[in-house]
C-alpha cells in the first residue's frame, strides 16, 4: 500500500508542476516560446509516466497486472475507477507521449504543446488523480 501511496504522490507532484505551465499564460511573456514548449513537453512526459506507474501500482493491489500505459488505463476504466468518457483522451495521452519522446522538429513540438494545453488533457489528469487518491485513501 505504501508503494502505491508514494506513486500517487509522485503523480500529484508531477501534475502540479505541469499545471504551473498550463495554467500560467503570462509565462509566455517571460520565457521564449521554444523554452516554454520544451518545459511543457518535458513536464507532460513526467506527468504521464508517473500517472501510468501509479495506476499500475493501484491495480497491482487489486490483483491486476498491466504492463503498458494503454493496458493500465483500460483496466482503470474496467474497474470503474475512471469513467468510460475518459477513454478517448487517455488514448490521446498515449499518442502525445509517444510523439513527445521523439520530438526533433519545432513544428511537432508546437503541435504537442497545443495538444497538452487542451482543457481535456488537464481534466483527464485531474480525474485520474482524484480516482487514484480516492482509491488509496479508501484502501481499495
Amino acid at each position: 500500500m505504501e508503494r502505491a501511496e508514494r506513486a500517487v504522490e509522485r503523480f500529484e507532484k508531477a501534475f502540479n508542476r505541469l499545471k504551473e505551465i498550463v495554467d500560467n499564460p503570462s509565462l509566455a511573456q517571460i520565457f521564449s516560446g521554444e523554452f516554454l514548449i520544451e518545459i511543457c513537453i518535458k513536464r507532460f512526459e513526467f506527468t504521464f509516466e508517473t500517472l501510468w506507474k501509479a495506476s499500475k501500482e493501484i491495480l497491482k493491489l487489486k490483483g491486476i497486472e498491466c504492463n503498458s500505459p494503454r493496458s493500465c488505463f483500460r483496466e482503470l476504466i474496467a474497474e470503474g475507477l475512471l469513467g468510460v468518457e475518459f477513454e478517448p483522451v487517455l488514448a490521446e495521452l498515449v499518442k502525445i507521449r509517444n510523439l513527445a519522446v521523439h520530438v526533433y522538429d519545432e513544428k511537432t513540438a508546437e503541435e504537442l504543446f497545443k495538444r497538452i494545453n487542451s482543457p481535456e488533457v488537464v481534466k483527464t489528469f485531474e480525474a485520474c488523480l482524484e480516482a487514484l487518491k480516492k482509491t488509496v485513501k479508501g484502501n481499495l
